[in-house]
């Protein structure tokens, strides 16, 4: 009979600590961009009727330790307003050898960590090493991690944090404040959060842009996390257009990101100007920042490949421990 590792929310937090996960999602993103790990396209489905969606994202990795990954995750934007994260499912990790279900694993947690991890990699690699202001467009679940990412890549000074709600903001501040040294505070406009911030996280559900160039200083670097939809963007196309943009999948770029395609429906970019994959860039095959001030833009839409990274990881990691729950099966 095959057993399989159940891991919850909590244990997987415990097992994937942040600087971890930062130097992990580096590793497999170079790995992704040798053509070592299989990434296809996200199956998503979208019922005309439903207040959420239903996505897939199978992986696969080859050598000697193959495995597969496939996480299945719903997600649902008005999870917010009920104190629960948008994302709810899980990951399925499967042995490469004989195909059996090794591990279930809460995918809310293995998200949230993963993808400020991502963010974490490509500040570190586009941003100035002197950046130390951050704005933070949205008070949600990828706002608390992307604050905690990217203090462990940058000497962060200050912080201002906008949400749809000045009420929202505040929350936000007074759980996070105690928690770090530098002073977090709770702003009511996107601009003035904008307001000579030279790193910036945008993780909101908006299907509109939340900022505008004119509101960024040169310089600056963008994390655009939020949106995931063909339909919805962040970024306005100033912004887009006047950015020097790296994505983690241009495949999944050109197919699915908002920010990207309105602004290529509006005629003001094209596929060439994604400068790179994010694994490509750390690879040296690309080139990342050319200038102090240029506006460097890293858009997130996460991959399997992370998910199935971050699982075998932890799934190392509890056997170690004796963590998790080992069930028949």
């Amino acid at each position: 009979m095959n057993k399989i590792l159940v891991l919850t929310h909590s244990e997987v937090e415990q097992l994937l600590p942040m600087p971890d996960c930062i130097e992990l999602m580096a590793q497999t993103l170079v790995s992704l961009s040798r053509g070592e790990m299989l990434q296809p396209l996200r199956m998503v489905v979208r019922p005309a009727e439903s207040r959420g969606l239903l996505a897939m994202m199978p992986a696969y990795r080859q050598g000697e330790n193959a495995a597969y990954g496939l996480k299945t995750i719903c997600v649902f934007p008005d999870n917010a307003a009920k104190g629960k994260d948008a994302h709810q499912g899980g990951v399925l990790l499967f042995s490469g050898e004989t195909g059996e279900l090794q591990a279930l694993i809460n995918a809310s947690a293995i998200t949230e960590i993963r993808t400020a991890a991502v963010s974490a990699v490509a500040t570190r690699a586009l941003s100035r090493e002197e950046s130390s202001t951050l704005a933070i467009i949205g008070a949600g679940v990828q706002a608390r991690s992307h604050l905690a990412a990217l203090a462990c890549v940058r000497k962060i000074r200050s912080v201002k944090v906008v949400s749809r709600t000045f009420a929202n903001a505040e929350s936000f501040v007074a759980r996070e404040s105690s928690r770090y040294e530098f002073p977090i505070k709770a702003v009511a406009t996107a601009d003035e959060a904008l307001n000579g911030a030279d790193l910036i996280v945008t993780a909101t559900t908006s299907h509109d842009p939340v900022l505008r160039r004119t509101w960024i200083a040169d310089g600056a670097h963008i994390n655009a996390v939020g949106t995931y939809s063909p339909a919805a963007r962040e970024i306005d196309t100033a912004t887009m257009a006047g950015a020097r943009v790296f994505v983690d999948r241009r495949e999944s770029a050109l197919n699915e990101a908002g920010d990207y395609l309105l602004a290529a429906r509006e005629g003001a970019i094209g596929p060439e100007h994604i400068k790179g994959e994010l694994g490509d860039l750390l690879n040296g095959s690309v080139v990342g920042r050319q200038s102090a001030d240029e506006i460097t833009l890293f858009k997130s839409l996460g991959l399997a490949v992370e998910d199935l990274a971050a699982a075998e990881h932890v799934f190392k990691e509890a056997s170690k421990r004796n963590a998790g729950t080992w069930v028949n099966f």
